[in-house]
């Protein structure tokens, strides 16, 4: 597994939208993978731990740098969310 974090820019997209697509983006990654979202909704310091916290990825804090980013590691056995809701459990 390589130590460079995957970078996933979420632009501007809300929160809804952008753990949905989070969501879909690291199905395939392994166990242990860093993430890094580039997220500038506001809610995203709020949201991201929780979502983190319901699914079971390890949210690691914010990144320091230029564009509001946030670090997760990827969980070996991620708890399954609806598919139309990233807040609804399976």
């Amino acid at each position: 597994m390589s130590s460079d974090p995957v970078v996933i820019d979420g632009g501007d997209r809300s929160c809804v939208r952008l753990l949905l697509e989070l969501r879909g983006r690291i199905a395939d990654l392994p166990a242990g993978t860093v993430v890094h979202l580039i997220a500038t909704d506001p809610a995203a310091p709020i949201d991201l731990p929780a979502w983190c916290h319901l699914t079971g990825h390890d949210y690691l804090g914010p990144v320091e740098g230029g564009r509001p980013t946030y670090a997760l590691r990827v969980a070996e056995t991620p708890r399954a969310t609806d598919p139309a809701s990233p807040w609804r459990p399976r």
